[in-house]
């Protein structure tokens, strides 16, 4: 594998972890301005009970996140798992000093280290980046049913009345996420077969 292949994928490697650790920090500000005293008030000022939304609706948020939370911390986790992989063969290749324990470049443990790090597998890795990537749509999809039940809670849910404040603001959600999706898996494929 060449130097600029292996910067590249470690280029999209960070580039995952970080969109990851974007949208686990988006998860946790939902999580907190969610709670049942900012729940649907009707425009009489109190809240209507037609409208709010049911506890059905405030555990399909919390599982939605807890669901998408899995997945991006699993998408991540992949992801750096094969970063340091590369980075490891990589320092040995170059025969860098790897000073941990103070050994230096004579040391058993780098030695140790060298004999069990084999080549860095082609197939494997874009493997890895694939299941990675899916790792964070399937995130990213989870993330979309809690903001869409976040709208029931806040605006109350699609069957009522004042729906179309729910509809409006749930339609762009529903049309250009997976549309982002939709380009993003295909370009990865993409990626996947070059």
């Amino acid at each position: 594998m060449s130097a600029s292949t292996t910067s590249i994928h470690i280029m999209a490697l960070d580039g995952i972890v970080n969109v990851n650790s974007l949208f686990t920090l988006a998860l946790f500000v939902g999580l907190t301005i969610t709670s049942p005293d900012t729940a649907f008030v009707g425009g009489s000022g109190g809240i209507d009970t037609a409208c709010a939304a049911g506890t059905s609706v405030a555990e399909g948020l919390i599982s939605s996140h807890v669901h998408s939370f899995s997945c991006f911390l699993f998408s991540s986790l992949i992801a750096l798992a094969l970063k340091n992989i590369i980075n490891i063969r990589k320092t040995v290749e170059d025969g860098d000093n790897i000073d941990a324990f103070g050994g230096g470049s004579n040391s058993k443990v780098v030695h140790f280290a060298a004999s069990f790090i084999g080549e860095v597998n082609a197939v494997s890795l874009r493997v890895g980046t694939l299941v990675s990537a899916f790792g964070s749509v399937f995130g990213c999809g989870f993330l979309v049913m809690a903001l869409v039940d976040l709208v029931q809670i806040k605006l109350g849910t699609f069957g009522c009345g004042s729906s179309r404040y729910s509809i409006a603001a749930v339609a762009p959600l529903l049309v250009l996420v997976p549309t982002a999706l939709l380009i993003y898996v295909s370009l990865v494929l993409y990626a996947f077969t070059r």
